[in-house]
């Protein structure tokens, strides 16, 4: 007779789910127990790590990602980049071990109380089975909950006594819509605004990105002759950056958005919260006079809206649709954004240098992952990105994503056959967040770059410490931290760069190698401004 964990792993090869990110436990090891040899386990050194690593991997495959964490303390570890899973929308199947039933009663040592309560509110389900029967049936329920709109992630707590048990029938392998297409009238009414529009604008957000509506959005935007900001704070990219339409990304604080768009009477937000805001700058959300569309897959999203009128659909299929009913409209295309001005000169090199020096040898299907906070603007500001799933970030402001999610962006790259290269631009201080990481990208042989960029401070939080005016904030500072030796001791090459040359031939050298290249680079330590 077969057992709930035969009748689990046959469901998770018919559903493709055959990698498994994790870091394991004693509650976990009667499911890994003789893993199949067409299972990929992929080994993190903890479990925060572990769910980055999916989550990058599923953003890039499109496909859901399973994770399995150890109980309570593994869940406790995870939770700050499950928080960033559920705002980039990342549909992981999360599993934690439980204790056995038999002892649940006594909640002996790792016992996960309330088990189901932990993760939230950042799940979009949490379950822990009655029966360990329901195990396989509760799977193809997360799977189904996860990819479903607005997808995100799920949780599942699995009592380590449940896989021996005897299995009841297999689940049927069931499929689910995972786009919503908008209300016609809705959307005509949308059209109808756009089209009596003086001077429209759009605001595109991420799920642009995820639904692979580029070319649509472009088409929109020469349709209308508008102007294109991109969403504040974003984590994916939705706009070819080096389009004549495009103005830059929208500033995240109320006051400063508001002027930003003066001067527009209609501005179409497609794909991105309104607004994503911090820190807190007060004002109109809105110059007078303005009306906002607001086109979301997230019926939270556009209920938390603080103005506009709202539609709930795909952001491609809503481009799509608006295409279908808009006429070309006969105004002149907006005035292009200002180049910047060239960086300054000298060693050490400002962030600007750096970034521009990036751009100069950057690879022409290259992947960016960033997590620099206080050099953000300077690496936008040089480094266009021009086509479609080339950048990520984390949604959620959190540290600790960037480094492991480009580990599992690079896996996906290769497990696809895209092998499009990947570069991670991680500051110094997020660097030490996740620098375990490292450890599997060498396992994994990956030709990953990971760009530093060391001030030797959190810079970020001293930029935050003078708009705030909070002077004298401990522990901002970060010296004496050896980045060559510590990415050495996990396996990588490293080389700490100081010119532009040299970069561009450490990068073209370490996209070649087969493991992964981490290249410390000192800047100028000013404290850019915050907004």
């Amino acid at each position: 007779m077969a057992t709930v964990r035969d009748t689990t792993y046959d469901l998770l090869r018919a559903l493709g789910m055959t990698t498994v990110f994790g870091n394991p436990g004693s509650t976990e090891e009667p499911f890994l127990e003789a893993f199949p040899d067409d299972f990929h386990y992929v080994h993190a050194l903890h479990e925060a790590t572990a769910v980055a690593m999916a989550d990058g991997y599923t953003q890039v495959t499109g496909r859901p990602a399973h994770v399995n964490l150890h109980t309570a303390p593994g869940t406790g570890n995870a939770m700050g980049n499950l928080v960033t899973a559920w705002h980039n929308r990342a549909p992981l199947i999360v599993t934690a071990g439980q204790q056995s039933r038999e002892m649940l009663l006594l909640e002996p040592r790792l016992t996960s109380r309330r088990a189901t309560e932990l993760p939230q509110p950042y799940v979009k389900w949490s379950h822990e089975p009655v029966r360990a029967q329901d195990i396989p049936a509760a799977v193809m329920r997360a799977y189904a909950t996860a990819v479903q709109p607005p997808a995100g992630p799920v949780f599942l707590s699995l009592p380590l006594d449940d896989w021996a048990q005897p299995a009841d029938p297999p689940p049927p392998v069931r499929t689910v819509s995972t786009r919503i297409a908008p209300d016609p009238y809705r959307l005509g009414e949308f059209a109808a605004m756009l089209a009596a529009s003086r001077a429209p604008a759009l605001v595109l957000g991420a799920a642009v990105d995820r639904a692979g509506a580029w070319a649509a959005a472009v088409a929109l935007a020469e349709r209308l002759g508008a102007p294109v900001w991109t969403a504040p704070a974003p984590e994916r990219t939705a706009f070819p950056e080096d389009h004549p339409h495009y103005q830059g990304v929208l500033p995240y604080a109320i006051a400063p958005l508001a002027e930003k768009l003066r001067g527009h009477d209609t501005v179409l937000v497609v794909g991105a919260p309104v607004f994503r805001y911090y820190p807190h700058v007060p004002g109109d959300h809105l110059p007078a006079g303005v009306r906002l569309l607001h086109v979301t897959d997230d019926p939270e999203e556009a209920a938390r809206a603080p103005v506009g009128d709202s539609l709930l659909g795909d952001a491609g299929l809503t481009l799509a649709d608006l295409l279908d009913l808009l006429p070309g409209a006969d105004r002149p295309p907006p005035p292009a954004r200002p180049v910047p001005a060239p960086p300054a000169e000298g060693l050490p090199l400002d962030a600007d240098a750096l970034f521009a020096a990036l751009a100069r040898h950057w690879p022409g299907d290259g992947v960016l992952v960033q997590e620099s906070p206080s050099n953000l603007s300077a690496l936008r500001r040089r480094l266009p990105i021009t086509r479609g799933g080339s950048y990520f970030t984390m949604a959620s402001g959190g540290l600790g994503y960037g480094l492991p999610a480009a580990v599992g962006i690079a896996l996906a790259q290769r497990d696809t056959g895209r092998n499009r290269p990947v570069v991670a631009v991680i500051g110094d201080g997020s660097f030490h967040y996740s620098v375990q990481s490292l450890w599997t990208a060498a396992r994994l042989a990956l030709p990953l770059v990971v760009v530093v960029p060391v001030n030797q401070q959190y810079a970020i939080l001293k930029s935050f410490a003078e708009f705030k005016q909070t002077p004298g904030v401990p522990g901002l500072d970060l010296p004496g931290m050896d980045l060559t030796a510590l990415a050495r001791g996990y396996g990588c090459a490293a080389e700490v760069v100081e010119t532009p040359d040299q970069l561009g031939t450490a990068l073209a050298s370490g996209l070649r190698a087969d493991r992964p290249t981490v290249l410390p680079v000192p800047i100028r330590t000013e404290i850019p401004d915050l907004l």
